[in-house]
């Protein structure tokens, strides 16, 4: 059964005419008859009562024509995804990211993925968490990179890296001589938080509650950069992943000292709407990101 011959009967049931589906489909008269006799034979059955002006589906005209339409949606949705495919193989793989991933960590996989394709563009934004999965979620973007990532029927998520936590601050606090320190010893200490509205603040506020350690929060941000700022200036301590803090004790403006309780993480994860088509360049990036991970 060939599409074209479901289009034609599909149109027949519309129009309700032979001459007008002829004229649309450049056909005679004749050769829209044929076809629907060629459709009838095939499955056994009258699709169209002949007898009534205009013309009317049978029961199973109208079985088949729901399904007719259904294959033609899903025909035309299928050439959308190919050819979506064929531009996405040859174009660039679009990221979105938080900042702290997307400066700190993304980079190295970039350099990796370049050796392979180095004609496609690894476009990189930074977004809030809340945006990216309102962009990955839209088709915007092809894979989001965020912090304590959440799950949603509507999305693939995949563990990416898990960053080690650290207490951060200034060279000028007196913990800033330490080796080690106790997540004990936070107590009541000034703390440049995350606002509420940013997963890693839940994720932080719960390590705090498990030791049952209370901090002064004295500042909120929305982003890793500020609260480091403040952090610079001792305007208190904060909990932060090693990572987004390396140019920072690189410098010497920022002391970053592990716990002795535990190792604290924050996970961060992939990404990825549910059904999306992705080209092969964009398939191996996400290769690369899920590799470290699994071995």
């Amino acid at each position: 059964m060939h599409i074209d011959i479901l289009k034609v009967f599909c149109d027949l049931s519309d129009l309700r005419s032979f001459s007008r589906t002829a004229e649309k489909h450049l056909l005679s008269q004749s050769a829209v008859s044929q076809q629907l006799a060629q459709l009838e034979l095939t499955h056994k059955c009258q699709l169209i009562n002949r007898k009534k002006r205009p013309i009317e589906l049978t029961k199973a005209g109208q079985l088949l024509y729901q399904a007719s339409k259904d294959i033609l949606d899903r025909y035309e949705q299928l050439k959308t995804d190919l050819n979506a495919l064929s531009k996405s193989s040859s174009s660039r793989v679009n990221v979105a990211a938080i900042f702290s991933i997307g400066m700190h960590t993304l980079p190295e996989y970039v350099k990796k993925f370049m050796v392979s394709y180095p004609d496609v563009n690894v476009h990189i934004e930074y977004f809030s968490a809340s945006r990216i999965y309102e962009l990955v979620l839209s088709g915007n973007v092809d894979i989001g990179l965020v912090a304590v990532p959440k799950r949603d029927k509507r999305l693939e998520v995949y563990d990416f890296e898990d960053e080690p936590l650290v207490m951060v601050c200034s060279p000028k606090h007196p913990f800033s001589h330490d080796q080690q320190v106790d997540i004990h010893r936070l107590q009541f200490e000034k703390f440049i938080a995350f606002e509420k509205s940013v997963p890693t603040r839940a994720w932080i506020d719960s390590i705090l509650e498990r030791y049952n350690v209370a901090v002064r929060s004295v500042m909120e941000f929305d982003n890793i950069e500020t609260i480091k700022r403040a952090v610079e200036i001792n305007s208190g301590i904060s909990i932060l992943p090693q990572t987004a803090v390396l140019p920072e004790l690189s410098s010497g403006t920022i002391k970053a000292i592990p716990f002795s309780n535990e190792k604290f993480v924050r996970t961060t994860g992939i990404i990825l709407r549910k059904g999306k088509i992705i080209g092969q360049a964009g398939r191996y990036f996400i290769e690369l990101l899920r590799k470290k991970r699994e071995t």
